[in-house]
This record gives C-alpha cells, structure tokens and sequence, in this order.
C-alpha cells in the first residue's frame, strides 16, 4: 500500500514540472488526493459497501471537484492535473501511466446496467475538457485532443481531435507529451485539399479551353479555304467553257427571234 501512495507522488513529480515538494504534492494536489479517495472508496465497492463508497467519493468530489465513481478501475501512476471537473463514470476502464487534464468527461450513453463507460490503454493522454462518450476502447498511446468529442474507438498510437473526434496525423510511438500548437487541424487540411483540388481543376480547364480554341480555329481556316477554292474553281470552269449557239429550228420568243434577226 504504502509503495502504491509513493509511485502516486512520485508520478506527479514526472508528469507536472510545477511540483516542488513531497509536502506541496500531498496537500495541494487535487488530483492525487482524489486518486487516494477513489482507491479507498473502490475498495469498499468491491466489498459490497456500496453506500460508503459512494458516500466516500461524494466527499472527495466536495472537496476537490473531481468525480470519480468508486466501481471505476484505475491503474497505477494515474495523474489528474488541475482536475476540477474531471468525471469518471462507474463503469470506466483506466490502464497505467494514463493523464487526464481539467473538465475531461468519461461518460456513458446507455440506461442498461452494463459496460457503458470508456476503456482507455496504457500511455494515453487526454487534454483539457474532452469528452468520451460510451464504451469505446481507446488503444494505448493515443492522444485526445483538447474539448474533442470521442465517440468511437480509436486504434493504439493515434490522435484524435475535433467534435466529432477524428484520427489526424501519424502513427505515434508515444503518447508522453500532448502538443496541442502541433495538432493537425482536420478542418483546415480538408480546406487545404479543397483549394488544392480546385487549382488543378481551373487550370485543367484552362488547358482544355485552349485547346478548344486552337483547334476551332483551324477547322475554320480549312472551311474557309474549301469554300474558296470551291469558288475558284467554279469560276474557272466557267470561264473555260465554250457558249452553244441557238439550232434554227428551235421555237424561240418574239424577243429572242428579234435579236437572232438583228444579228443577222
């Protein structure tokens, strides 16, 4: 017991760099002094008490304003940093070396007395005022994003951002630190993609428009040469034609018997 209460301070030591002493740690820590609630309180629960276990966890979450339901499951070297609001429904499911950042919501989505909170893995970060909903797995590694809405499983090393939350990014090897100015952002690379796509589009249709030009253009010019060559020709033909002269015998009108007269 005593070499767990020693690995919690220990823990805070690692995961905040504001920490100073052992002394500071166990009073001014709310997250920890939660965590030894929840231990204690979880105890009882499995125990069959439960009405001093919820009692117990009532009594923490009045003091340190975090919530954590006694039949939850933690692991080792869980730290909460500046936890008001954190909750941690009944039925939740936290491995080793796991932090959580103020306002994060382990929530259930189902009335059923059954597996209806989170599981999260080993080496998992959750940034400030995300919310998990139901009984989705979240793999070991992976990384939530701050004020994400997580819904839905999420393999082991990914990251997650956005409402609803949505895998970005690479694999990720490890999950120790949470860089939230180096996030990708799902919205603006699907803009990126967008503007990307429009470009190669209008200059698509540029190549296409002249090239349309070009090749009206010179089916004119040949158009253009038929029909004056046509127009040649005919008038060529003409001119090399011999005129045939009228047979006598041939009926003709006044007019045309008065200019065959006066041409004789």
């Amino acid at each position: 017991m005593f070499k767990t209460l020693r690995e919690d301070v220990q823990t805070v030591f690692t995961k905040d760099p504001a920490a100073r002493s052992w002394l500071e740690v166990m009073c001014c820590y709310p997250g920890l002094q939660a965590l030894w609630a929840h231990r204690v309180a979880h105890l009882f629960w499995k125990h069959k008490l439960r009405f001093p276990a919820r009692a117990l966890s009532q009594t923490s979450r009045f003091f340190t304003g975090i919530e954590i339901h006694p039949g939850a499951k933690i692991g080792r070297r869980f730290f909460i940093d500046h936890g008001m609001g954190v909750v941690i429904g009944e039925t939740s499911e936290i491995g080793d070396d796991v932090l959580l950042y103020q306002g994060v919501v382990l929530g259930g989505t189902s009335l059923a007395k059954t597996k209806r909170h989170p599981t999260l893995g080993n080496n998992v970060v959750v940034g400030s005022a995300a919310i998990l909903l139901g009984d989705i797995v979240i793999g070991d590694g992976v990384r939530v994003g701050a004020n994400s809405v997580v819904v839905k499983s999420v393999p082991a090393g990914r990251t997650v951002v956005g409402v609803p939350g949505r895998i970005v990014g690479q694999e990720e090897s490890t999950a120790e630190v949470l860089e939230h100015g180096n996030l990708p952002d799902p919205i603006i690379d699907a803009m990126r993609r967008m503007v990307t796509e429009q470009a190669k589009l209008a200059e698509r249709l540029s190549r296409l428009e002249h090239t349309s030009e070009a090749a009206c253009s010179l089916e004119e010019e040949r158009l253009i040469e038929t029909v004056f060559g046509e127009m040649e020709e005919a008038k060529t033909k003409e001119e090399h034609e011999p005129t045939q002269p009228i047979p006598d015998n041939e009926p003709i009108g006044p007019g045309m018997r008065k200019r065959k007269h006066r041409t004789r």
